[in-house]
């Protein structure tokens, strides 16, 4: 009869706490939250969560920008003609495609989700057992990579326009990888040591990292014995090639917001900072391919610190701007109002991220690091909230990380593979981002996050770490592989039947995107049941 009481009273319990009616006493920046009424502070939080959820989607704008200047960077090399005995200079890529698909695009996308698992691990030190935020939000975002995303990119093409892989033997190893992550993630949390990490398994997920590099990198050279016999079409030579006419810019205020620049005469001494393929800043290209960066209107090599100085002044200038030369020409007065209006809502955001060096200084580099320092502090505030939501609900936060959370934090991947698909003329980034995504996810995003709390478990308490629901985890992993599965073998027969991965006709294009937006539902359906415990 106790045990029945004991069981009855944990469910009313929890029942009550998951309709919101126990007072949750935590608080995100004043005490007085605790005293609104917990259907409020759920809209609250939830509200700031998404406005969070938006300022990720807008640094990963300049996230990316910054980083394809990384990308154009060469080196000169000097090298002597044998017969003429003529030096000859020609510019060479400092960065391998491939490799920077995998490093700065995965890796640069993925931060989000890598700093809050590391940000719950370090909150978690000194606990025998991981925090479930991170592992969760984790898996839930690689459903999120592989079915919405590739949703998104294969409609984003022009209608009959095909955007096919070109590299198809680095995409198999990027995609075996991707699939050994979670295959790896099983084995740990069930077959070799269940529902516990050593430090051994965690230093191990952490190097298979390099393992992956080191792969994608052998396949690329067509390095003997390591790589697939697999010809490669022909990819352009740019990373992110020129656009032949002038650069449109979109109204879409999510990715391109940031592209405002000013088109009149009076600001034609100022480089357009956000739009790396203006005519007013396009590079000149010498017969290898490489780019030379030079800029008409504004000799950087001459003056640098002084033009610098008024790039970034322009920054916060254009960062005020409530709309572009094209909102303004609209003849839809309510358009125009609602573009105002969200213009408005970003202005904090933009005014932030102007603090953001331009991209023009060391490479991108300076620019590419602190856009991942933005990205930290988002996260970090992500945490805090999903935390409370989870608090003032009763959810289940494997639920919450599995749904909102994962969703959010992989906006950024979302943005990065969109503009990917739309700008270059192949699906290898788009795609490859995905796939190397979803490694980083696993092999960084965790391995990090759980060698931290082993060593410091082994170290204080000479015990491994424990893994809480590790029977929820494994479930959500077997319906991920499950469904992937069925994502991947879509992609193979557009392949096969269109000659391409993206694009094609646009009826089959949408039937694509919506099948693939249906296996993210069972997904999430499926996991946030079972870790629920109502399956």
């Amino acid at each position: 009869m106790d045990w029945a009481h004991n069981n009855t009273v944990e469910f009313t319990q929890g029942f009550s706490s998951s309709l919101g009616q126990e007072k949750c006493e935590s608080y995100l920046l004043f005490r007085g939250e605790v005293f609104l009424g917990n259907a409020w502070r759920t809209f609250l939080y939830c509200l700031f969560l998404a406005y969070c959820f938006i300022g990720l989607s807008a640094i990963t704008a300049r996230f990316f920008r910054s980083m394809e200047n990384i990308v154009k960077q060469t080196r000169e090399v000097l090298e002597i003609d044998p017969a003429t005995k003529v030096k000859i200079l020609r510019h060479e890529k400092v960065w391998n495609y491939t490799i920077a698909d995998i490093t700065l695009l995965a890796f640069g996308t993925s931060f989000p989700q890598i700093s809050l698992a590391t940000i719950d691990a370090i909150r978690n030190i000194g606990n025998l057992y991981a925090g479930g935020l991170g592992p969760g939000t984790l898996v839930g975002s690689a459903a999120f990579d592989l079915f919405p995303i590739h949703a998104v990119c294969v409609v984003v093409p022009k209608a009959g326009e095909l955007k096919k892989i070109s590299d198809v033997g680095v995409w198999l190893v990027e995609l075996f990888w991707s699939f050994w992550a979670y295959i790896w993630l099983y084995i740990i949390i069930e077959i070799w040591t269940p529902n516990v990490v050593t430090l051994c398994e965690a230093l191990l997920t952490v190097l298979q990292f390099g393992f992956l590099l080191l792969h994608a990198y052998a396949q690329d050279k067509h390095w003997p014995y390591l790589s697939l016999p697999i010809t490669r079409s022909e990819r352009p030579t740019e990373w992110v090639p020129e656009e032949i006419a002038s650069l449109k810019r979109s109204i879409n205020v999510l990715d391109d917001y940031s592209e405002i620049s000013q088109d009149d005469d009076e600001s034609e001494d100022i480089v357009d900072i956000f739009a790396i393929h203006s005519t007013k800043a396009r590079g000149k290209y010498d017969i290898e391919g490489a780019a030379i960066q030079n800029v008409p209107v504004l000799d950087i090599a001459q003056s640098q610190d002084t033009h610098v100085l008024s790039i970034w002044k322009q920054q916060f200038m254009d960062a005020l701007m409530l709309g572009s030369m094209e909102s303004r020409k609209l003849s839809n007065g309510y358009l125009r109002v609602a573009i105002t209006f969200w213009q408005l809502l970003l202005v904090p955001w933009r005014l932030v991220f102007a603090f953001v060096p331009p991209y023009h200084i060391a490479h991108g580099w300076i620019a590419f690091i602190c856009s991942l320092l933005f990205i930290s502090g988002i996260a970090y505030i992500v945490t805090q909230l999903t935390d409370l939501i989870s608090c003032v609900t009763g959810i289940n936060s494997y639920v919450i990380a599995f749904t909102a959370l994962a969703s959010g934090t992989s906006w950024p991947d979302l943005v990065a593979s969109k503009i990917a698909a739309k700008r270059q003329t192949t699906a290898d980034s788009a795609i490859a981002n995905i796939t190397c995504s979803n490694s980083v996810n696993i092999y960084v995003g965790i391995g990090i996050p759980w060698l931290v709390d082993t060593a410091y478990n082994v170290i204080a308490y000479g015990q491994p770490l424990r893994i809480q629901d590790a029977g929820g985890l494994s479930f959500c992993l077997l319906v991920f592989f499950i469904t992937s599965i069925g994502c991947i073998s879509v992609l193979i027969l557009r392949r096969l039947i269109f000659g391409a991965e993206l694009g094609g006709p646009r009826l089959w294009a949408w039937i694509t995107c919506i099948y693939f937006m249906l296996l993210w539902i069972i997904f999430v359906v499926l996991s946030s049941l079972k870790v629920s415990g109502i399956i």
